[in-house]
């Protein structure tokens, strides 16, 4: 759970009157349920799905957009090179996106057992995915980085970003590799060469160009759709195996620095930073600094109020500051599931990891007259309560 058994979980601070009212949602890493909760940390509604939620978020109808957990043993895979590079643990590797309603009934589905991390619903209706990709053996070998122990010379996984119509389709693809460089994008030496990129992100611009994170190159940027070239590429040197770049209403690009193999002392921070100028605005670290670090997975959001909510993956903890980095709200996540998608025993086993977290406000199209009386939950809340 990231701390002794005795420390308290659930709502852990609310300041009503400084912080985004809204509702929560998030999912258990290695679990079957998406949770929505309000200010006073009561659930307020649940999805489940049998095929695993390891990350999920609202679309504006309503519904429920996720990937699942591992996937099965499908035929289709059998044949594929990829198969054999997918180590058994520590990666994230999905059966399938899927669509709920608000009663967890899947209305649609993209199934791939290359799947993992994240996806993105457009606005013509299509969805980005992200699949990985047998790397051509004599590009792979030529990728500089990283240590070979467990991997085989030539044999390396890229990321590729899939565009697929409602009825299932590929549209178009982006093959990372093919716009990367040998020398500037080199794999962590602390990271293994079963991977030269890991992608961790899948976001878009406002005109809907990629916005991609590279955890093993720790790396992120921008493509154009159209020509598939990076318009801005940015952070070795400045972030360690960042998640979840987002792009903001006034250009910037809000993320969250993990830290984990940055020179000195392991910590994570937010920060924004211009594309123009590739200059630092804005940045939020723990106080003393240890106090607040995620080794893996964990996001950021920018609220309507200017606050920002912050999901520290590994210990389950969400909280909202301040442009003046106080803490008005902050939640530890009480539901514990089986175990971590992440762990492999080399990372951590927590089973109230989440790998991101979104706030809605209650004007949100998505919340629209829906039942989110917390008393339907009753026992649920009443189990999970704070002491």
């Amino acid at each position: 759970m990231g701390w002794s058994k005795h420390h308290p979980t659930g709502l852990i601070h609310n300041s009503a009157q400084n912080s985004y009212r809204g509702y929560t949602l998030f999912s258990n890493l290695g679990g079957h349920h998406t949770s929505l909760v309000d200010m006073e940390g009561r659930v307020c509604h649940t999805w489940q799905s049998d095929q695993g939620i390891n990350y999920s978020y609202l679309l504006p109808n309503g519904h429920l957009l996720l990937r699942t957990g591992p996937p099965g043993q499908e035929v289709s895979f059998l044949d594929r090179p990829e198969r054999d590079l997918l180590p058994r643990g520590g990666r994230t590797a999905s059966g399938a996106i899927l669509e709920l309603d608000w009663d967890s009934n899947v209305v649609w589905e993209y199934r791939d057992p290359l799947l993992h991390h994240d996806f993105e619903r457009l606005s013509n209706g299509n969805t980005l995915v992200l699949v990985w990709q047998s790397l051509p053996e004599e590009l792979a070998s030529k990728v500089s980085g990283g240590f070979s122990a467990g991997t085989t010379k030539g044999q390396m996984l890229g990321d590729v970003v899939r565009e697929v119509t409602p009825d299932g389709s590929m549209v178009n693809e982006w093959r990372s590799w093919e716009y990367l460089s040998l020398e500037e994008d080199t794999i962590c030496p602390l990271e293994g060469r079963l991977e030269w990129t890991h992608q961790n992100c899948l976001n878009v611009t406002k005109d809907e160009h990629l916005l991609v994170s590279f955890r093993q190159t720790s790396t992120v940027g921008i493509v154009d759709r159209s020509s598939g070239e990076f318009s801005w590429k940015w952070g070795p040197g400045e972030i360690s195996h960042q998640h979840n770049p987002t792009y903001l209403d006034n250009g910037n690009v809000l993320l969250f620095d993990n830290g984990p193999h940055r020179q000195g002392m392991s910590r994570s921070r937010v920060i924004e930073v211009d594309p123009s100028d590739n200059q630092v605005i804005w940045e939020y670290r723990g106080d003393p600094p240890i106090s607040f670090f995620s080794y893996h997975i964990s996001g950021a959001e920018r609220l309507p109020n200017g606050n920002t909510l912050i999901c520290e993956g590994a210990p389950g903890r969400i909280f909202e500051v301040t442009p003046r980095h106080d803490i008005v709200w902050e939640y530890i996540n009480p539901f514990v599931a089986s175990s971590g998608e992440h762990g492999g025993g080399s990372v951590s086993n927590n089973g109230n990891a989440v790998f991101r977290a979104h706030r809605y406000g209650p004007d949100h199209s998505a919340l629209q007259d829906k039942d989110l009386d917390p008393t339907r939950y009753a026992n649920l809340n009443r189990l999970y309560s704070p002491a």
